[in-house]
């Protein structure tokens, strides 16, 4: 079984998996997508080579695990965490430990196989979408766990070891610390000032516009003031919302048009680079609040982090924010 280990000085938790060691790993040079003859278990008619169904999106009425879906979601078959068990929070001298309870889910965003997000309709974003939100709002049932993590990995640079469009869930039973850091900034600023610091970037960046790239109905699309790396991206709700559960289908509409506008404007200008992106939500405990504030990064992979970054904590990065939103917006699409 998976263990969470605490590590004493710095707080910080990391998931101990041997099964994860055991994914097929191939190198290339580059983000772009390869044509492959190589099999995939994720192409549609393929269903009975990956594990068994968790959720769908079909456009007619189907059988699991058959042709004919829209977005398909199915357990990792190498997961970092696995669900079933007891947390069983214990100590090993010093040391604190839990098993490595939780989900891992693969969001397998398209049957073809060559498809890359930017290259989708705003439609089809839309559904991928849906998935998050539904697949979030079904596992915020589960009582052992506080935190669930969406992200995609574009690229191999990016961590991808498959081709195949899609994203990933982690349900955790406890919070990430990157994101309990982000909570507890806001909170803190939220005690001082009595309004949420999300909310106020929001207002400072539409009224300077020097780091927006986009702005529309219910988000923008901004450059943070200090990124940690070149062409970082934010999208963030303009409606103070504490949690991604809560959005309408309307709000959808809009996120899936700004989402792919951000990535087509990524693709276009920088080469099709490998990039991550991360949806950061509240935790279960605190879905609403009036502090935090949900939101999507985005980080292409255009430097390497290395000693100094690690041994710091610190970031170089060698584009402005400023530079970087004009360039993106000034992308012909």
């Amino acid at each position: 079984m998976p263990e969470l280990r605490k590590d004493p000085i710095v707080n910080r938790w990391v998931i101990i998996s041997s099964e994860r060691g055991k994914r097929p790993i191939k190198k290339i040079n580059s983000g772009e997508k390869k044509e492959s003859q190589e099999f995939c278990p994720f192409c549609e008619g393929n269903e009975k080579y990956a594990p068994n169904e968790i959720f769908s999106i079909s456009s007619n009425r189907r059988e699991k695990d058959t042709p004919g879906w829209d977005v398909r979601v199915v357990p990792n078959k190498y997961p970092a965490l696995q669900i079933e068990g007891d947390i069983n929070k214990r100590g090993i001298g010093l040391y604190d430990v839990l098993n490595g309870i939780g989900a891992h889910e693969v969001i397998i965003e398209t049957p073809k196989h060559n498809l890359t997000m930017p290259q989708m309709t705003t439609e089809h974003v839309k559904k991928i979408l849906i998935t998050y939100r539904e697949r979030i709002r079904d596992l915020k049932n589960d009582i052992r766990l506080k935190y669930v993590l969406i992200f995609k990995n574009h690229g191999r640079e990016a961590g991808a070891t498959l081709d195949h469009s899609h994203s990933q869930l982690v349900a955790l039973p406890i919070l990430p610390k990157r994101v309990l850091e982000e909570m507890q900034g806001a909170k803190k600023y939220y005690e001082y000032r009595d309004r949420c610091i999300y909310c106020d970037i929001i207002a400072q960046e539409l009224y300077s516009h020097d780091r927006i790239i986009i702005d529309e109905r219910n988000f923008i699309a901004l450059s943070p003031f200090a990124p940690r790396k070149p062409f970082e991206t934010w999208i963030v709700p303009k409606k103070h919302s504490a949690h991604f559960i809560s959005i309408s289908d309307e709000e959808l509409s809009s996120l899936a048009d700004i989402l792919l506008e951000v990535l087509k404007r990524i693709s276009i200008s920088l080469s099709n680079p490998p990039f991550n992106f991360i949806l950061h939500t509240s935790d279960f405990k605190n879905s609403e609040n009036d502090y935090y504030h949900w939101h999507i990064e985005i980080m292409p992979v255009l430097t390497t982090i290395a000693g100094f970054e690690w041994g710091s904590g610190f970031y170089i990065n060698p584009t402005s924010p400023e530079e970087a939103a004009r360039f993106l917006k000034n992308v012909r699409l």
